[in-house]
């Protein structure tokens, strides 16, 4: 009855449709607003543009219809209420759903396909992204000979020395800060730590000891030579900030030696040294901070040792202290390398005698630190229930929506924690609350009775499913639905204590003030730019980076993805808090890595494709 063109036409515009409708329920409109048929038009050309480029670029339509279905559910899962919010019908609400379901996988999955289209056209790719260092143009014809000589020593300097100039930028644009905030943003748990150092309370490990110990160095250091404590601690801050900017040198120095354009590395640069979030955290005195530096630095390393195939000793050391630092800078860092080793060591197997030493001497040493030397120097660990956030979470939402529970799960409960005011300390997002009930209540017992508490837990899931999904997605939706709001580094100062450091700007005034307080709140307010300031927009990027690489074939790749995706799990399995920027500041920080490594080509590729564009400039 109808010709393939015809169809194609017809599916195009149900599809865009369906899409109409899903953005509609996605930007709360009414379906008389005007900009729902723009909606449908602005679809509608887009669908037909991408199909054109889909007949001429071959690109695996499942990884596509995949990864727009995993997009999709993880949007939904946390907007679909407002969507049926008005429907009482059952059926009423699984038809919506359902059109607004095949509306976002159409949407996602064309724009999935445009994406690819270009990321898998490798020959233009690498053309606009690689560049020959020597055909950067000088000044010599220049009318004034002075500044032309100036500027052309400018050039060869930096062109010389990329990292150190990426090194330099971003200190020097968080100069600021560092002089605004001085000594260092300190929250209370940097001024826990701090009370460890100075010997008032006992060592723990629920702020990392290790990070403990290296901010003691340098405070320690700074006041041995100054005798005082407000220029000992800006001396860790300043290491802090040198060892965040030595991270982002790095993975120039990385780009730089495959050859990146220029103008592709400035704006990487623009984007560590510009952001202010990175500027905000170099000089906050969190162990978060060098553990995203140190993540950064593991993924640049495995990047030189997997696609470049560079085994130096240079990059082999990077990844063992990285890998040390990854384990003893937080604790989820330890669990993620114990998940990731076994696929690094298969991954490299074939160069086992280069990467196996580094990993297995920083996991020896490691475990060393943290078991007989913990227990050596006497070192608090952290108690069970920080293990357990997201299971108590999920327990505590089904008692609170008052569901049936046996006497014999009641009183397992009621040995733990008293019930009385459990529904007004519940918190879906933060488990805090619930954290210090328990620990009101009877710890002991629950750590005693591990196993019968985990019987409980599952018994529990069997039978209320959709309590235990929405608690969970309440604990962490912040970390992967790309649409959720949190203000990030908005802390300042040194919080209230009388230890003997206290907030001393070096610079200030209204004007610093107001514009400390603009370059925060612009990422709340313009677009584009705002999802930067996104946790789950970067997660949606690396999942995006790994689908191109698996589009691609560049299967050797995936392991630079592996430490990220390691620890988001671990961050997945038991965050205490929904949205907590810090905790995935490592995925924040590695977002150029992500789809840089994706769209890289290998050595073996890279100059055989700057040799004839060099010839092809020359002929030109």
């Amino acid at each position: 009855m109808f010709n393939k063109p015809d169809r194609i036409l017809l599916s195009h515009l149900f599809q865009s449709f369906v899409t109409t409708w899903a953005l509609m329920k996605a930007s709360r409109m009414e379906p008389g607003n005007i900009l729902t048929f723009v909606f449908f038009l602005l679809v509608f050309f887009f669908y037909r543009h991408v199909n054109r480029r889909m007949n001429l670029m071959q690109v695996s339509n499942r990884v596509a219809l995949a990864m727009a279905v995993l997009f999709t559910l993880l949007y939904m899962l946390v907007d679909y209420p407002h969507y049926v919010e008005l429907l009482t019908s059952r059926l009423y609400r699984f038809v919506i759903l359902a059109v607004i379901f095949a509306g976002f996988v159409c949407l996602f999955y064309y724009l999935l396909h445009f994406l690819y289209s270009y990321a898998c056209n490798k020959d233009r790719l690498y053309r606009a992204l690689l560049t020959r260092y020597q055909d950067i143009p000088y000044l010599h014809d220049s009318p004034h000979k002075k500044l032309s000589a100036c500027l052309t020593a400018v050039i060869n300097f930096i062109r010389n020395h990329t990292a150190l100039c990426a090194f330099l930028a971003c200190l020097l644009c968080w100069l600021p800060y560092y002089l605004y905030q001085y000594p260092g943003i300190m929250t209370p748990d940097s001024i826990n730590q701090f009370e460890q150092i100075l010997g008032i309370i006992p060592f723990s490990n629920h702020h990392p000891w290790v990070h403990t110990l290296v901010f003691g160095f340098f405070y320690h250091t700074g006041y041995a030579l100054t005798k005082d404590m407000v220029t000992a601690v800006s001396v860790y801050t300043f290491f802090q900030m040198c060892l965040l900017a030595g991270s982002v040198a790095f993975f120039i120095s990385t780009l730089r030696s495959h050859r990146i354009r220029p103008f592709v590395l400035l704006m990487i640069v623009a984007f560590y040294a510009l952001i202010p979030y990175n500027a905000v955290f170099s000089v906050t005195v969190w162990k978060d901070i060098p553990f995203a530096a140190a993540v950064l630095f593991f993924g640049c390393a495995l990047l030189r040792l997997s696609v470049q195939e560079q085994f130096c000793f240079i990059n082999r050391f990077v990844l063992f202290i990285s890998s040390v630092m990854i384990c003893l800078f937080r604790s989820n860092g330890w669990y993620a390398f114990l998940l990731a080793l076994p696929f690094l060591l298969f991954a490299f197997r074939r160069r086992a005698r280069y990467i196996c030493p580094p990993l297995l001497a920083a996991l020896l040493l490691s475990a060393a630190v943290k078991y007989p030397m913990m227990r050596a120097f006497l070192v608090e660990q952290p108690d069970f229930i920080e293990s357990v956030c997201i299971p108590m979470q999920q327990i505590t939402a089904v008692i609170c929506n008052d569901r049936y529970l046996t006497e014999e799960e009641l009183s397992l409960i009621e040995q733990v924690v008293d019930l009385t005011y459990i529904h007004e300390l519940y918190n879906p997002t933060f488990a805090d609350n619930i954290k210090e009930l328990v620990r009101a209540g009877n710890q002991d017992y629950l750590v005693e009775h591990k196993w019968e508490f985990l019987k409980l837990w599952a018994a529990l899931g069997l039978r209320y499913p959709g309590d235990y999904l929405t608690a969970y997605v309440n604990q962490t939706y912040g970390y992967w639905y790309p649409d959720s709001f949190y203000l990030v580094a908005e802390a300042e100062g040194v919080s209230a204590t009388d230890l003997g450091v206290s907030h001393k700007p070096l610079i200030g005034g209204p004007l610093v003030i107001k514009a400390k307080e603009i370059a925060i709140k612009l990422g709340s307010m313009v677009p584009i730019y705002g999802v930067l300031w996104s946790m789950g927009a970067a997660c949606w990027i690396m999942l995006f980076g790994i689908s191109v690489v698996i589009i691609r074939k560049d299967y050797h790749k995936l392991i630079c993805y592996l430490p990220s995706v390691a620890l988001l799990l671990t961050v997945l399995a038991a965050t205490p808090v929904a949205t907590e920027f810090r905790y995935v500041y490592f995925m924040v920080l590695s977002l150029p890595l992500y789809l840089i490594t994706a769209i890289l080509p290998d050595d073996a590729d890279a100059p055989a494709l700057n040799k004839e564009q060099g010839e092809k400039e020359h002929n030109d």
